[in-house]
């Protein structure tokens, strides 16, 4: 008697399979599955019980009842109201249900409250705007503990020299110290994405340098439009001397300051440049210390980024 082939049945959560929830790839909606992993990011959070925690993107809430089970409060903000609604019947009616919290919406538009931690399977479509978003926020959080698509991972611990350093990297460490924790295989993701995945923890530096972020990410988004070229280079685009200029004369403006007669954008740029002995540095070997007597030398003689 020939054998009949049995279906195999995908490991999805009972409850969303029986209400037949697609994921949504727009959303990013990639859910966590393997115990292990999310077990490994809640060590290394070194989560309390005393710990209001963050979480971005729970889905089914696979890692969502694990942190409910150790922490004070879980805030979950989810994008998605039929995982968010799936999300509160896992927990209704247990003693979990009064320690959740869950903020439906988008989450770069969303104010956030205080918290502690940060743990979260990143949608990695807002994976650049949602770290500074977090690393901006005040009251200051302990750290993050975040999945990421394993490039960009690489470009946050990126060190000046390496092929993908770049303005996330100088950036990111500006206002906190980066760790990489462990490699992610796509195959513990339900669906799978079609790239590898890389876990990472951010510890916001406290105090925060002190530096006006909005000058600073103006000045690293010119010096690497062209990694590889010199600033001297970068900085005679004409739209950049453009940029500088209109800010140059609305700073001297404010202060009821003329414009010096003859004023020469490029002249007063290069000479700054030069008198740092930096001329011909480029973006890619340069590193927070660089960058950081680079923008107090512009702002000395007048000129800003925002």
């Amino acid at each position: 008697m020939p054998k009949v082939k049995t279906e195999k049945k995908s490991r999805v959560h009972n409850e969303v399979q029986k209400q037949g929830i697609v994921f949504n790839k727009d959303f990013g909606q990639h859910i966590l599955k393997n115990p292990l992993v999310i077990t490994t990011m809640l060590e290394k959070a070194a989560l309390r019980p005393t710990d209001v925690v963050l979480e971005i993107g729970p889905g089914t809430g696979n890692m969502t009842v694990r942190m409910l089970e150790k922490a004070k409060k879980v805030i979950a903000c989810e994008i998605d109201t039929r995982l968010a609604a799936e999300l509160q019947k896992r927990v209704q009616a247990t003693p979990l249900q009064p320690k959740l919290q869950v903020l439906i919406g988008d989450f770069l538009k969303a104010e956030l409250p205080f918290f502690d931690l940060c743990i979260a399977n990143v949608p990695y479509q807002i994976s650049s705007p949602l770290i500074f978003k977090l690393l901006l926020h005040r009251p200051l959080f302990r750290c993050a503990v975040l999945m990421f698509q394993r490039e960009f991972a690489q470009r946050l611990v990126a060190k000046p020299g390496d092929k993908l350093f770049c303005r996330l990297s100088i950036n990111t460490q500006l206002l906190a110290r980066v760790d990489m924790l462990m490699k992610v295989g796509k195959n513990n993701f339900k669906p799978p994405p079609k790239v590898e995945s890389s876990v990472v923890r951010l510890e916001p530096k406290n105090p925060p340098p002190p530096v006006n972020f909005t000058e600073w990410d103006g000045l690293t988004r010119i010096a690497f439009l062209r990694k590889n070229k010199t600033l001297a280079a970068t900085f005679k685009v004409s739209s950049v001397l453009e940029m500088l200029e209109k800010n140059y004369r609305l700073y001297r403006s404010l202060r009821n300051e003329p414009v010096e007669d003859n004023f020469n954008m490029q002249e007063k740029v290069i000479g700054i440049l030069e008198g740092l002995d930096m001329a011909t540095n480029r973006a890619r070997s340069m590193d927070i210390d660089d960058f950081m007597r680079l923008l107090l030398a512009f702002n000395a003689e007048g000129v800003h980024f925002n």
